[in-house]
């Protein structure tokens, strides 16, 4: 006697249970509610949603503790909390938050709840996916960075008037390194673009005495945070 022949395998059924969860979430190192330290929102009471993990290893990173651990969370989850603190302004960051592709998932979740979203981006990583309603916010790595080489270019002609570039300078080659960039890609008429010291590396007043000297059409900007709180984490 014959066997019945077996059921054609459907796509899926090799998950796990336990995968099926977590493709549904994001490894969250931590939320919090502050005052936004930079970019056009800066002073603006907000929630932040800071994603695990980076590929990039910046000389200047201040948040190496993203790198790794968090837990998963639910992109539900996450919205409700946001909602909970009561405040309009939404930032998603890093670590690198597109290094997780559910990211784009939370970006219009948190859109489609009503905040006003912003993510801060390295621009190593495609934003061309990310949902129109969000204000990218792209770090472009500068040579005093030691990532100069991940920037993706390409993503410079998918900005809007709802975007920002960020410079974080380290010295006066970095400074010269941006000017020249800002000019070449003509970033001023595309964006708004913001020039920031970095922090305890180079003076403040000296690239504000730069920028002014340039008449660059660009923002000077101070991490805010850092002058209130320093590098406590979660503020």
């Amino acid at each position: 006697m014959g066997t019945a022949p077996r059921p054609r395998e459907q796509p899926g059924d090799r998950e796990r249970p336990s995968e099926i969860v977590q493709a549904e979430r994001l490894k969250i190192t931590e939320v919090f509610l502050s005052l936004q330290g930079e970019s056009r929102s800066v002073g603006w009471p907000t929630v932040f949603i800071r994603l695990t993990g980076c590929p990039l290893r910046c000389t200047y990173c201040d948040t190496a503790y993203a790198f790794h651990g968090g837990e998963w969370r639910s992109i539900p989850e996450l919205v409700d909390e946001a909602r909970a603190h009561g405040v309009r302004h939404v930032c998603v960051t890093g670590g690198e938050p597109l290094a997780q592709k559910r990211c784009l998932v939370l970006l219009s979740a948190l859109c489609d709840a009503g905040f006003e979203v912003s993510l801060e981006t390295s621009g190593a990583l495609d934003v061309g996916a990310v949902d129109p309603r969000v204000s990218r916010v792209l770090d472009l790595k500068t040579p005093g960075s030691g990532e100069l080489a991940r920037n993706r270019w390409e993503n410079l002609a998918l900005l809007t008037p709802r975007d920002q570039v960020k410079f974080v300078l380290r010295d006066r080659a970095d400074y010269d390194w941006a000017k020249r960039t800002v000019a070449e890609h003509g970033l001023a008429a595309r964006c708004e673009v913001l020039f920031s010291p970095s922090f305890g590396e180079l003076s403040p007043r000296e690239l504000a005495d730069w920028i002014v000297a340039d008449r660059l059409p660009v923002r000077f900007q101070l991490q805010l945070h850092k002058l209130l709180w320093g590098d406590e984490p979660g503020r």
